[in-house]
């Protein structure tokens, strides 16, 4: 389940129309939200207040082994006016599951970020999100700041201070920049000096043309169902001398799509010589499938994972249903839209029998998620970790 500050800020960047997913570090969101999900360990209670539209909080505290836990306060220039509680939330904003890509989106126009006064022009729209967090007793600290500085781009900053690390921290920068058709973006860490290239193709229309009919044609366009993409990435570290290369293909489903939506890619990384195929797919309105072929054509080693999300709702007489339809046409909801949500199953298992478990939902105003992780080749010891993490936001 997302934190409250993760959830924060992709509502900033809806609101900024930034768009998640059309970058290369997006190529394999889908498999990594349905494999690679966190199990938690011990216990852990977060209380998260937005005070204001442009103004949030969080505490933290956990007992894993000893008691630690974390602040953390959130800055935006943009006022978020969301509905954050966890009593009202939509758990599809803070469940991670299979994604389903939108249309590209045409950027913004320049001149609808200038401001002029009196007819004379005085600034630019300049969007800011401002986040930062220390943990206890650790006293580590980690700070983002996050700015808009055009419709099509952006910059990205964060930072980490702590005495384990070298140098005492690090920071990385990254100028990201999204037109629709493509994305580019450059990086730079103070973490030996690296320096990387990273960028992503879609292929198909291009959002910023509008769409050309034919002299005197009376039919409309045939409407596009998927999307194919290309990316690739370079990095090269100054101080160690190393760097790396990889390079991935996607093809996924629009909304468009009549039959079951589905998502493949397959990214390759030839200095490793890894290669990874993932395949995922909605079989149903509550029900998501993925796979993930991992091979190394140095080692000839493999690994396969398996994983699923099953979202359980209740079943509603049409008593109960009538009686919300009218209730809902005479005043304003104080429910989610989807209060009828149970609890969502998520699990995964690999060839060597790895086996991770999660149960998340609500629980009157509260967020929970009950997670487990099993080894069952050691007998003696088949449970890795236990633990429950809840949420609360008002």
């Amino acid at each position: 389940m997302l934190d409250f500050m993760d959830n924060v800020q992709n509502a900033f960047y809806e609101v900024s129309h930034w768009n998640v997913d059309n970058s290369y570090g997006a190529l394999n969101a889908t498999a990594r939200a349905l494999l690679d999900f966190h199990t938690p360990k011990g216990l852990r209670l977060q209380i998260s207040s937005l005070a204001a539209p442009n103004f949030a909080t969080s505490y933290t505290l956990g007992s894993v082994g000893v008691v630690d836990g974390s602040v953390s306060y959130l800055y935006s220039s943009l006022p978020l006016k969301q509905e954050f509680r966890s009593s009202h939330l939509e758990l599809h904003r803070v469940i991670g599951g299979y994604r389903t890509l939108q249309e590209l989106r045409r950027p913004d126009e320049h001149w609808w970020w200038e401001v002029w006064h009196n007819g004379a022009r005085i600034d630019r729209r300049v969007d800011t999100l401002l986040y930062g967090r220390i943990f206890l007793p650790q006293s580590t600290l980690e700070a983002l700041y996050l700015r808009r500085l055009s419709p099509t781009r952006q910059l990205k900053i964060t930072a980490v201070s702590d005495s384990t690390l070298n140098n005492g921290g690090t920071i990385l920068a990254l100028l990201q920049n999204d037109v629709g058709k493509y994305s580019t973006e450059y990086m730079y860490s103070t973490d030996s000096a690296l320096m990387g290239v990273r960028g992503l193709y879609n292929f198909g229309t291009d959002p910023r043309v509008e769409p050309a009919a034919p002299a005197g044609a009376q039919e409309l366009v045939e409407p596009v169902h998927g999307r194919f993409s290309a990316g690739a990435e370079l990095y090269y570290g100054l101080l160690n001398k190393s760097g790396g290369i990889s390079t991935g293909l996607r093809f996924t489903t629009l909304p468009n799509h009549t039959g079951f939506p589905y998502t493949m890619t397959l990214t390759l990384n030839p200095l490793m010589g890894n290669l990874s195929s993932t395949y995922a797919v909605k079989a149903g309105s509550n029900l998501a499938l993925c796979s993930r072929f991992d091979f190394n054509f140095y080692s000839y080693e493999s690994e396969l994972q398996l994983g699923c999300e099953l979202w359980r709702r209740r079943h509603n007489t049409d008593v109960d249903w009538a009686a919300k339809k009218v209730r809902a046409d005479w005043k304003r909801p104080t429910v989610a839209p989807d209060d009828d949500v149970s609890g969502i199953l998520k699990a995964r298992v690999d060839q060597n029998w790895r086996i991770g478990v999660l149960w998340e939902g609500r629980i009157k105003e509260m967020l929970f998620t009950l997670g487990a992780s099993l080894d069952l080749r050691k007998r003696e010891q088949i449970f890795r970790g236990v633990g429950i993490e809840l949420q609360y936001s008002s």
